[in-house]
């Protein structure tokens, strides 16, 4: 049954790419690549989840993590002090600690990366194998494997000088890799709130995922030959270490301020739409009881089970009109109460940027860099936010095949 709810969940996700194409004619114009890299998901999703040496690379590297949080957790521990503990000398559950405070080590660590210019040398590497296999020229297959990592802010630094030479066509797959995928930095901190297991199967598959659905909702109507392109590799050139690794630091507070208010604002103001929705006469819904009624055919189709579908869709729904991180915090008190299968699914549906608030995000930072393509990209939020929410369908369809 799960092989057939695959598959229906995969042509549905397809038809609605399709009914979004800017070019329907073009839309299958690179159906091999398309195939391939399906297999390539099922491949990776098989491998991870079904396989002794997957499971021991996905422990290895929570591990790795968990060590990292460690280190993390002892500079929390000077600043913060006894707050961090409670009497017993345990670690207390406050989001604030055990979730954004390591976010400011874990970018410390992708300074030091960066500056080292190992990371940009994997960047590269895994963007050159790309170009074999996605059907897509060497830009964007570079920036598939750079938004892998990055920021959706900072992906964008290395190809400034290629932003002014961009179609519209090209920024909507570079600003729809960006938004879905998550950043490097935030690893960490998923790990400390989902399985490890599928926060990793997530970013590859929403890696492979995005070219699957850009050939179809945006297909180039020439082909782009690059040749030789000008990227930055190495945007910290002219920079001493300590300061790269300041830079850095800083980022890594910023992100923890900006996620610590979104938190704040939006489910704040969830809850108060739930109280106004409840003083409606008769009614007893709140506002996400009624987003899990709209997303729950969505939901069903993915391959989610029926009686599961309204909860799914609600959350599903919250991520769109909020974060990953309010969503999957409203996931967690709920996930003993669904079952295994709708839990990987929702698990990896939440692992991405795919939101209305990445909008801006990412059309400021283009904008910040060329402001023509800026403009371009706030010109088509809206089928952005689109095309990066059924790449998280589409990976979750991928991981109901094996539940």
């Amino acid at each position: 049954m799960s092989i057939v709810m695959g598959i229906v969940g995969i042509l549905f996700t397809i038809f609605l790419a399709w009914i979004a194409s800017s070019n329907r004619k073009l839309a299958f114009k690179h159906w091999k690549n398309i195939l391939i890299l399906l297999v390539l998901q099922l491949l990776a999703a098989f491998l991870f989840l079904s396989t002794t040496g997957g499971q021991t690379a996905i422990l290895w590297l929570a591990e790795a993590f968990d060590k990292l949080l460690g280190f993390a957790r002892e500079g929390g521990m000077f600043v913060f002090g006894d707050l961090m503990s409670n009497a017993e000398g345990e670690a207390v559950d406050v989001f604030l600690f055990n979730v954004l405070v390591p976010i400011i080590f874990i970018s410390a660590i992708i300074g030091i990366l960066s500056f080292t210019r190992i990371l940009p040398f994997i960047i590269k590497g895994i963007g050159f194998l790309l170009t074999k296999i996605t059907g897509m020229p060497y830009i964007e297959s570079y920036n598939g494997a750079a938004s892998m990592m990055l920021g959706q802010s900072e992906v964008f630094v290395s190809l400034k000088n290629q932003l002014p030479k961009m179609t519209t066509q090209r920024l909507y797959t570079l600003s729809a890799q960006a938004m879905s995928s998550i950043s490097l930095s935030i690893v960490g901190a998923f790990f400390t709130m989902l399985d490890p297991q599928f926060v990793i199967i997530a970013i590859i598959l929403n890696l492979f995922g995005v070219y699957i659905i850009v050939h179809i909702i945006n297909p180039y109507e020439e082909e782009v030959v690059d040749g030789e392109v000008e990227i930055s590799t190495n945007p910290e050139k002219g920079k001493s270490f300590f300061q790269v690794l300041g830079d850095y630091i800083l980022d890594g507070g910023k992100i923890v301020l900006v996620v610590g208010a979104m938190l704040i604002g939006f489910i704040a103001l969830i809850a108060l739409l739930n109280d106004l929705f409840l003083l409606i006469p008769g009614s007893s819904l709140t506002f996400q009881d009624i987003l899990g009624y709209i997303f729950m055919p969505v939901a069903f189709m993915m391959g989610i089970p029926w009686d599961e579908a309204q909860t799914a869709g609600s959350l599903m729904a919250t991520k769109l009109i909020t974060n990953e991180f309010v969503a999957i915090l409203e996931f967690i008190p709920l996930a003993e109460t669904l079952s295994e299968k709708t839990q990987a699914m929702l698990s990896v549906f939440l692992i991405s940027f795919a939101n209305f608030g990445s909008i801006g995000i990412i059309a400021g930072s283009v904008k910040g860099l060329h402001n023509e393509s800026g403009d371009k990209v706030a010109k088509f939020g809206l089928k952005l936010v689109y095309g990066a929410t059924l790449v998280s369908i589409l990976s979750s369809v991928i991981i109901g095949f094996f539940y």
